[in-house]
């Protein structure tokens, strides 16, 4: 059985993030996926924890590895002229161009979809930014918590006494992959109707609208405090169950949720009934009355859970430096193609075969150009 994106030849330019997740499923869908890095400049998310036996490693980071499985790596110096030479090779073998800097960065390397089209109309450009490549913040520089600020998220999240809450993590980062790599898919198909490419434009802060666009309705219709754990249309909430920091989240529909609820506990304080009880066991209990019920997982619960081990969630791979490890799947699954997930690559492990085997460079040229720090 095949890959659905086998044959798709992706040239990514991308770091951190918001960039590499939307690359990551389509490598794992089976797109070929060249990923160019510097060691003259890291790839911040090379040097994000967690790292292997917690030991600062730009091959040992678990949170590169988890987004950016299945590709092959290169090294390129584009602060060097040659270095500049090798991308445009690259980019003329690919079909999709994928880039996160800021705004600029591309035009003054030729790499800019305007000046890309004009020689292959074909191509495709994926650009993915804070805000945008157009507009009055086009310029703005940042990661996915300025999204998770200028989109309204951090200010509706939290309780009505704190400031504004921010995520844990970047989930600009997250959302926006999931538009860019749809935006990419749309490309490809037009592409292949017609033969033209397209530039896809994909802020973080839009699809963070996107996602919260019912709440920010609600919000200048009925301006009011933050709600934290509560909704507009059902009574919901987080109860303590047995155990340090377990919890069960019960949502009350209606009246009869409520009675057989009220059933359910004897009339009981609902938050005293929960805390004498395992999360599972409880959630069971209450969802076998008909009330919504589940256990908060925390993130053990999750890694261990059975369904998505059932569903192949997580796929063993094997790396020469983090070892043998689980790295999560793309959540859909095909019925008539396959995913492979494979090991994320170390930095510029496939300089050999990208150059030579893709490009055509002669082995002793790129021997040259590496120990002159072209290809490094």
């Amino acid at each position: 059985m095949s890959q659905a994106l086998a044959g798709v030849k992706i040239a990514d330019f991308s770091w951190v993030g918001a960039g590499p997740r939307a690359t990551k499923d389509l490598a794992d869908h089976g797109a070929t996926v060249v990923k160019v890095e510097s060691a003259k400049r890291l790839d911040l998310g090379r040097m994000s924890p967690p790292f292997k036996d917690g030991k600062r490693n730009p091959n040992g980071s678990l949170f590169f590895a988890i987004t950016n499985t299945s590709k092959l790596g290169v090294t390129i110096n584009l602060g060097d002229p040659r270095g500049v030479e090798i991308a445009k090779k690259l980019v003329d073998w690919a079909d999709v161009v994928v880039e996160n800097f800021g705004k600029g960065f591309m035009e003054r390397l030729g790499l800019d979809y305007a000046t890309l089209a004009k020689e292959r109309p074909e191509i495709i450009m994926l650009s993915v930014s804070v805000a945008g490549r157009t507009g009055p913040m086009s310029d703005l520089r940042g990661y996915g918590n300025s999204a998770a600020a200028l989109s309204g998220l951090a200010a509706l999240s939290g309780w009505p006494d704190t400031p504004p809450h921010m995520p844990p993590f970047a989930y600009g980062d997250v959302i926006a992959p999931m538009f860019a790599t749809m935006g990419v898919l749309a490309a490809l198909e037009h592409r292949r109707v017609t033969g033209q490419g397209r530039h896809i434009d994909v802020s973080q802060v839009e699809p963070l609208v996107h996602v919260l666009s019912d709440v920010l309705v609600q919000e200048q219709l009925a301006p009011g405090p933050k709600r934290g754990n509560a909704s507009p249309s059902i009574q919901q909430g987080v109860y303590p169950t047995r155990g340090h920091d377990q919890w069960v989240a019960i949502a009350i529909r209606d009246e009869a949720d409520a009675k057989a609820l009220d059933a359910l506990t004897g009339g009981a304080d609902l938050a005293a009934w929960t805390a004498t009880q395992d999360k599972h066991a409880v959630a069971n209990r209450i969802s076998a009355a008909g009330i919504p019920a589940e256990a908060v997982f925390d993130g053990r619960d999750v890694f261990t859970d059975p369904e998505l081990a059932e569903g192949g969630h997580y796929v063993r791979v094997d790396h020469s430096v983090i070892g043998s490890c689980e790295m999560p799947a793309p959540p859909a699954s095909f019925s008539r193609s396959e995913i492979k997930v494979g090991p994320p690559p170390n930095l510029g492990e496939h300089n050999r075969e990208v150059f030579e085997g893709f490009l055509g460079i002669p082995a002793d040229e790129i021997a040259a150009l590496a120990a002159e720090g072209v290809l490094a």
